[in-house]
């Protein structure tokens, strides 16, 4: 499995996998389908050539099976801190490591920003591998964001969670 950072040259990978994840698994992303389905891929391009935001992919072979964003914040007051978004890995691949790659990836890229020194992150509330995962990295819960989403007439409640290093 090899991680690394994608770039614009991976953009319609990017937008392949990433409307699988808004379609397969809508409730763990603040984003949806309908959102995003009329996003061309130098849209996701412009994303991932950003140098504000680090965006890492697991791949096998030359297939791309999961990724994760690293958003280091960009205000004065801030700048200790840096948010995980879009976290997901392909269903083949789960319970094999890859997010527990990727996200070791994100990790260590953070650390090596020396102005960060905690990293944040949301996942539903009743998404157990995810909180397993979370947690086994040194994650903590440390509040509910009841009723996050509403998805087709259902509410979903978010865990907020950090890592301090």
């Amino acid at each position: 499995m090899e991680i690394r950072r994608l770039n614009g040259g991976d953009a319609e990978m990017y937008r392949a996998l990433r409307h699988e994840a808004l379609l397969k698994n809508s409730e763990a992303f603040g984003s949806s389908y309908e959102d995003e389905r009329n996003f061309a891929a130098s849209d996701y391009g412009q994303r991932l050539d950003s140098k504000l935001t680090y965006t890492f992919g697991a791949f096998d072979g030359e297939q791309l099976v999961g990724v994760v964003t690293l958003v280091p914040e960009g205000k004065a007051k801030l700048k200790h801190r840096a948010n995980i978004f879009a976290m997901y890995v392909t269903s083949s691949q789960r319970g094999q490591g890859t997010g527990r790659l990727l996200m070791k990836k994100a990790i260590q890229q953070a650390t090596e920003i020396t102005s960060i020194e905690q990293i944040y992150l949301t996942v539903n509330a009743s998404n157990e591998p995810a909180k397993k995962l979370y947690s086994s990295l040194g994650f903590k819960t440390y509040g509910l964001d009841k009723n996050a989403m509403l998805i087709e007439g259902t509410y979903h409640d978010e865990e907020l969670m950090v890592l301090f290093f």
